[in-house]
């Protein structure tokens, strides 16, 4: 019997768990670590902070789902790691040996490194979890009673621009339903060298299709910027030109900010020589595996992707949910092959699909793979996103709730449209 733990519970840990069970059989034992009980669906989050959605409608708790596929659940956080011993220890005491670890951690969201920001600081919300999303949405509720300036966007090193878009169009939405947007004028602050870089170095024409939106909604923007502060009720940017210098500084008062962190690798693992790269994200090779711990592999946000390209101020590479799926699929197959005795052989591809909703439309983009050159770069808008990602939402959390990660259904129609996990 091998025993093979994940940690982490979102869309990439919960996903393994299942898959791995169901590859694997009752011989060998599959255990799920998460530092909650209850798995969240991120993508969500914008709508809970403009209370179009309660916690209730966009959470699961984990233990009865998971259970009923013989995967054992421990609502625990990871504490330490010994990799070269196979051993974790979480934050209730418990020691767990392991043959495989799969670690789907999520980032740690670097907040620290703006003075001023994040929740705890009181400068800036977030959407990231869904905790941070119920105190974006109190901000929202007193920006409407009191209405003033809006800043939305991402600081330095972010790599996750999709939900600051999405949140800016949203909000906008919301507060014309309230009859205040009048009232509330929104500036888009990103560390992009352009709006819809994204930190894919584009996709289709989103360039163009992102910025006519911002334009229709009177939303302005300063693009490379560096925001080094939050103090006295302003946000202190620095906007660079395309050589790294100033440009300009601007110091902007407002009564709401959302601005998305930079990530970086939780704690326990960021001491590991070997396993993470300086910012404590997990280092894989072509199979999802670390080089240095081969029993080791690692999918998400927590993996590290080196930038495309240099930007006047860092952005990062998101990990998008299909792309994530796909590197969840190859490593079910890879530790499959190594229990056997055989060699893990399988990439994944790391195509991305993606629904963005912008309040009564959205954007989706096909990328082919995400990382350019891609064989597909494909990007579109229209009413038909918004209803697909409420539909997907749904969906989603029925698959979580009945354990079946991908139905035949969902394999044909993704089979049709030469859309594929594994290359």
């Amino acid at each position: 019997m091998a025993t093979i733990i994940i940690v982490g519970a979102g869309l990439g840990g919960m996903s393994a768990a299942y898959e791995l069970k169901a590859e694997l059989g009752q011989q060998h034992d599959v255990i799920l670590i998460n530092n909650k009980p209850d798995f969240e669906f991120t993508p969500s989050n914008p709508w809970i902070a403009v209370e179009w959605r309660q916690r209730k409608e966009t959470s699961i708790p984990i233990e009865p789902y998971v259970s009923k596929k013989s995967i054992r659940f421990i609502a625990s956080g990871l504490a330490s790691l010994n990799a070269a011993q196979q051993q974790l220890e979480l934050t209730d005491g418990q020691k767990l040996n392991y043959d495989y670890l799969v670690l789907c951690t999520g980032p740690e969201l670097a907040f620290d490194e703006i003075t001023g920001a994040g929740p705890d600081a009181g400068g800036t919300s977030s959407v990231c979890t869904l905790t941070h999303a119920e105190h974006c949405r109190d901000n929202v509720n007193k920006l409407i009673n009191e209405p003033g300036h809006v800043i939305v966007g991402a600081m330095p090193g972010a790599s996750c621009f999709g939900p600051a878009y999405e949140y800016a169009f949203i909000l906008d939405k919301h507060l014309r339903d309230k009859k205040v947007r009048k009232s509330v004028p929104m500036t888009f602050v990103t560390s992009e060298p352009y709006i819809g870089h994204l930190g894919l170095n584009g996709v289709g024409d989103s360039k163009g299709m992102l910025e006519s939106e911002l334009r229709q909604r009177d939303i302005s923007w300063i693009c490379n910027a560096k925001t080094v502060g939050i103090i006295d009720g302003k946000m202190e940017i620095d906007e660079l030109d395309d050589d790294g210098n100033v440009k300009r500084h601007h110091s902007l008062p407002y009564k709401h900010a959302m601005m998305l962190p930079a990530f970086r690798g939780i704690a326990p693992l960021r001491s590991i020589e070997g396993l993470v790269n300086p910012r404590g994200f997990v280092l894989v090779d072509d199979h999802q595996r670390n080089p240095k711990y081969p029993q080791i592999y690692a999918a998400g946000v927590c993996i590290a992707i080196p930038p495309l390209s240099k930007t006047p101020v860092p952005t990062g590479v998101p990990k998008t949910g299909y792309m994530i799926e796909s590197m969840v699929r190859a490593i079910t197959h890879n530790i499959k092959a190594e229990i056997m005795g055989q060699q893990p052989t399988f990439k994944a591809t790391w195509n991305a699909i993606c629904l963005a909703d912008m309040g009564d439309t959205g954007a989706a983009f096909l990328a082919m793979p995400q990382i350019p050159p891609r064989n597909v770069a494909w990007f579109k808008k229209g009413k038909w996103v918004h209803l697909a990602k409420i539909g997907f939402e749904k969906y989603f959390l029925h698959k979580m709730q009945i354990g079946d990660t991908e139905p035949v259904y969902e394999r044909f129609m993704l089979k049709y449209l030469g859309i594929d996990k594994l290359e």
